[in-house]
C-alpha cells in the first residue's frame, strides 16, 4: 500500500489536478523557483552568445524582467502587458545594436528552461507530465511569438523614423527670401524620395506662402519615367498652390532621359544652372538684380 503511493508524493500538489488547476500550480512552481532558473537561462543566453552588447548589471535586470512577464502571461493568458513591456523593451535595447534574432533567442531559450525544469519535476507521472506540456507549450508559443512581433514592430518603425530623418535632411526646403524657397536634391532619387520629396515642397509652399520654388537637381545622377513623371506632378501641384517651379542643373543624360520617355517639358520652366534660377526667380518676384560689370559706372 506504502509503495503505490510513492508516485503521489512526488507530484504534490499535482494529485490530478483538473485541466483549470494545471497553469496555476505550473505558475506557482516557475515562481518558487524563479532564482535558480533565471540564472540558468542567464547561463544560456551567455553560452550563446546572445545579448552581449548589453553589461551584465543590464541583463540581469532585463532578464528579471522577462521572466517575471513571461509567468505573468502564463498566468493570466493575456499579453497585453507583454506587448508593452516588449515594446519599451525594444525602445532600450535596439540603439544597443540588439538583434532581432537575439531577442526570439533569448525567449526560446526561457521557454526550453522552464519546459526542462517542468519534465524534471513531473516524470515519474507519465500522463500528468503530458498534461502539463500540453497546457504550457501553446502558451510559452504564444509568448514567443508576441515578443518576437513586438520587437520587430519597434525595429521597423525606428528604421521609418532614421529613413525619415535621412530624407529630411537630404531634401532641405530652404526659404531663400521672401516667398521665395530653393529645393537642392542630392542622391538618388527614387519613387519614395521623389513622393516624400513633393509633399515637404507643398508645405514649404504653404508654411512660406511661397510663389517661386527653385527646384536644383544637379545632385542627382540619373532619373527614371516614374520619378520624371513624378517631377512634372510636382510642378502642377505647386502650381495649383499658386507657387511657379523652376528646375536647374539637368545634366545632359537627364535631359536625354526626358526627352526618351517623352516628358512633356512644356509643363517645365527648366534654366541651366542654380545661380541662373535664382536670378529667374526673382525677376519672377520683381526684384532687380544689379551687376558689376568691372567699368564703375551705373
Amino acid at each position: 500500500m506504502s509503495s503505490s503511493q510513492g508516485p503521489a508524493t512526488t507530484t504534490a500538489g499535482f494529485d490530478s489536478p483538473g485541466e483549470d488547476q494545471l497553469l496555476p500550480q505550473l505558475v506557482a512552481h516557475l515562481r518558487e523557483h524563479r532564482a535558480r532558473l533565471r540564472h540558468e537561462w542567464s547561463e544560456r543566453i551567455q553560452q550563446a552568445g546572445l545579448l552581449h552588447a548589453m553589461t551584465p548589471q543590464e541583463m540581469a535586470a532585463e532578464t528579471t524582467s522577462v521572466y517575471d512577464n513571461y509567468v505573468e502571461v502564463l498566468e493570466t493568458g493575456s499579453v497585453e502587458a507583454l506587448q508593452r513591456y516588449a515594446r519599451d523593451l525594444s525602445e532600450r535595447i535596439i540603439p544597443r545594436g540588439v538583434e532581432t534574432h537575439e531577442v526570439v533567442g533569448i525567449v526560446l531559450l526561457l521557454r526550453d528552461v522552464l519546459a526542462r525544469s517542468l519534465f524534471e519535476k513531473y516524470q515519474r507521472d507519465f500522463g500528468l507530465l503530458n498534461r502539463v506540456l500540453d497546457a504550457y507549450e501553446p502558451a510559452a508559443n504564444r509568448i514567443a511569438n508576441t515578443v518576437a512581433v513586438s520587437f520587430v514592430e519597434e525595429r521597423e518603425r525606428v528604421i521609418r523614423q532614421q529613413q525619415d530623418a535621412l530624407r529630411e535632411l537630404s531634401t532641405p526646403v530652404l526659404p531663400v527670401r521672401e516667398r521665395l524657397l530653393i529645393l537642392p536634391i542630392i542622391g538618388v532619387l527614387d519613387s519614395e524620395r521623389a513622393r516624400q520629396l513633393t509633399e515637404q515642397l507643398l508645405t514649404g509652399i504653404r508654411t512660406h506662402r511661397a510663389r517661386v520654388v527653385v527646384v536644383d537637381i544637379t545632385g542627382v545622377p540619373e532619373v527614371d519615367e516614374s520619378v520624371a513623371n513624378h517631377l512634372v506632378q510636382t510642378v502642377d501641384a505647386s502650381r495649383l498652390m499658386g507657387a511657379s517651379v523652376i528646375i536647374t542643373g539637368l545634366s545632359p543624360k537627364i535631359a536625354q532621359t526626358l526627352v526618351t520617355i517623352g516628358v512633356d517639358l512644356s509643363k517645365m520652366d527648366t534654366i541651366g544652372d542654380l545661380q541662373g534660377g535664382l536670378e529667374e526667380a526673382e525677376r519672377l518676384l520683381g526684384y532687380t538684380t544689379s551687376r558689376d560689370d568691372g567699368t564703375g559706372g551705373p
